[in-house]
């Protein structure tokens, strides 16, 4: 008996490509989105250190590396910005739950994202000068990495809530047309966030999965 499987989660060979989205169980945003939620909760955590040390060279260090890190999350920033769209783009439909969803996760990362342009360019003005980092930096990193964390909550409601670019996964219905929100736990019959009625079109036919809808 076998215990381990390693080379078809590997293996690209065989899988259907689809462009900017990637390969069929391979999708490219999710992964690229895990590089600027690390950068920026660490440059967060580094500019606190920073300014806490005050007038030092470990200070001045730390605000350096922070710096490099929101250079980094920001240039994948746009690698995802990219991949993302194309999800939207071609997975997804306007009408029902998973779209709304991916619109809010969309909203937000792109706000983050011009949140740590900001920083960044504040940053380049005391690149060499200041000992530690500025308040005003440390604050936009702050709220950078919070906002990141929120944003990537969406992001994983719809992997793990809703299936979303995950095979076999079309049957929940956060994929028909609606106006209703279902809250997790809740069914159609049950109602939305707001106690009404919940309206599925009954003659729509069952959603695909994200495979056959890229096809």
């Amino acid at each position: 008996m076998r215990h381990f499987a390693f080379r078809p989660s590997i293996t690209i060979k065989g899988r259907e490509n689809y462009g900017l989205r990637g390969f069929a169980g391979k999708p490219f945003h999710p992964p690229l989105t895990d590089i600027p939620v690390g950068a920026y909760v660490f440059a967060a955590v580094f500019d606190i250190i920073s300014l806490a040390m005050g007038a030092s060279s470990g200070a001045h260090a730390l605000f350096l590396v922070s710096t490099w890190l929101i250079l980094g999350g920001v240039a994948v920033s746009l690698l995802a910005a990219l991949t993302g769209w194309a999800d939207w783009h071609r997975s997804s439909e306007p009408g029902n739950q998973a779209r709304r969803t991916i619109n809010a996760h969309a909203i937000i990362m792109l706000s983050v994202t011009v949140v740590a342009l900001v920083n960044l360019i504040l940053r380049l003005t005391a690149f060499w000068g200041d000992a530690s980092t500025p308040v005003t930096s440390m604050v936009l990193s702050i709220i950078t990495a919070a906002a990141i964390a929120w944003g990537a909550t969406y992001g994983g409601s719809l992997v793990f809530d809703y299936g979303f670019n995950v095979e076999v996964a079309g049957d929940s219905p956060v994929w028909a047309t609606s106006e209703i929100d279902l809250l997790p736990g809740q069914h159609p019959a049950e109602g939305g966030a707001d106690g009404g009625a919940e309206h599925v079109d009954a003659e729509a036919p069952a959603p695909e999965s994200a495979e056959q809808r890229a096809s």
